[in-house]
């Protein structure tokens, strides 16, 4: 069974982190798995496709903040995401 990858590009980690903070807020709870659209090189774009992360948050009171801040609003959520971007890891899902 794979495990999956873990995402370290800065550029998709800036994309995943807000598609953490965008879940969160339209569900009113902390998500353990988002999804993104397909990144594809080259032909048609499938926009049906998604890939699958799984959110790690390394320390459970950093999740208790994270759920606790959603009720503040997409700003407060979105500050308290990137205070503690360093404890969430995306791993991406073998597709």
């Amino acid at each position: 069974m794979e495990q999956g990858i873990k995402v370290t590009d800065p550029e998709k980690l800036m994309l995943l982190y807000e598609r953490f903070r965008d879940v969160c807020w339209v569900e009113k709870e902390v998500w353990k798995e988002i999804f993104m659209p397909r990144e594809v090189s080259a032909g048609p774009v499938r926009t049906n496709v998604q890939d699958r992360y799984e959110v790690r948050i390394k320390d459970p009171m950093i999740e208790q903040v994270i759920e606790s801040n959603i009720s503040y609003g997409v700003a407060a959520l979105g500050a308290v995401i990137h205070e503690h971007r360093a404890h969430i890891s995306f791993i991406k899902k073998p597709s």
